[in-house]
């Protein structure tokens, strides 16, 4: 189905008014992009952790709020007017007191299933070593030393092509013996404990927070038939379990690692080994202290492109 997508360029103070309008007219769909949003995040230090953030984010300049919306195209030239007659109705009602910005508005066609179309034709199958990361779409015929990993179009987590769960996959072929537990922490797609499995593991437990995560991780572990191996748990660690892992890995961010240094380890074998990843160049120094804090010691370090990754063990 094709759909218009309208943009209003406007400012902070009318974007929801302006989301309001749009809303009483599709049910397709409306967003705000606004910088203001992502600086509120970035300064709520309790709650939002961020590795980095592009300087220009926070510098002292005006910018557009952009409001964007989707309508149906057999019915867009209709609904497109009305939202625009309110919009201006609005802002003449709040004239003096709240400002609109310019309210330029621009419009494009756009195919529904377009992400996914994008999405599939820049996938590919990733080479990992003895992994291969295979879009479930595609007829691969792995060759004899290599483990295909397959995952679902609709996956949004985690395929392999970024460096820090590459490093990850990678760095556990190293380790992994037939009666390896393994542990992955922030498992979203479920692509390290899948592997794990597929290396020849023999029980691999996810835990995220996030419970798309979760579900997309139970879905690809049946997916590659290694459910029977395999627990998902919608939980911030181990929470409220005894079980001790062999090998455990957290691909997450510098700050958030930091965080949960004082927690992981407890899962961990005396003789095991911790795989952490996701880790900028400014915040490697922070994240080794903090294990080295709680008496872990970095036996490897692994580096791609900016990213790091590390393997410790027990003191």
């Amino acid at each position: 189905m094709k759909y218009i997508e309208l943009t209003i360029h406007t400012t902070t103070e009318a974007s929801e008014i302006i989301s309001d309008i749009m809303w009483n007219y599709t049910d397709y769909g409306v967003t705000i992009c606004d910088r203001a949003d992502i600086i509120a995040l970035q300064t709520a230090k309790e709650s939002t952790f961020w590795d980095y953030m592009d300087d220009d984010l926070t510098a002292d300049k005006p910018s557009d709020v952009l409001v964007k919306c989707y309508v149906a195209e057999d019915v867009a030239d209709e609904v497109v007017s009305s939202i625009l007659r309110d919009i201006s109705d609005a802002k003449e009602r709040s004239e003096g007191f709240l400002p609109f910005g310019t309210l330029e508005d621009t419009k494009r066609l756009v195919d529904g299933d377009d992400w996914i179309d994008v999405w599939k034709k820049h996938f590919r199958p990733i080479h990992l070593g003895g992994i291969v990361v295979v879009p479930e779409w595609i007829d691969y015929a792995p060759a004899p030393h290599e483990q295909v990993v397959l995952l679902d179009s609709n996956m949004a987590f985690g395929t392999g092509e970024h460096e820090t769960t590459s490093m990850c996959v990678e760095l556990m072929q190293e380790y992994i013996t037939p009666s390896s537990v393994c542990i992955d922490v922030g498992c979203g797609s479920g692509i390290l404990g899948i592997s794990a499995i597929k290396l020849g593991a023999e029980k691999a437990y996810l835990t995220d927070i996030d419970p798309i995560a979760v579900e997309s991780s139970l879905h690809n572990a049946k997916l590659n038939g290694v459910d029977e191996k395999t627990v998902v748990a919608h939980s911030n660690l181990l929470e409220n379990t005894d079980v001790q892992g062999d090998i455990m890995m957290a691909n997450i961010t510098g700050e958030v690692l930091k965080m949960l240094a004082p927690s992981i380890p407890k899962n961990l074998k005396k003789d095991g080994v911790l795989i952490l990843s996701g880790i900028i160049e400014s915040r490697l120094a922070m994240v080794k202290e903090a294990y080295e804090a709680v008496g872990m010691q970095v036996v490897f370090e692994k580096r791609k492109g900016e990213w790091f990754a590390l393997v410790l063990k027990h003191k």
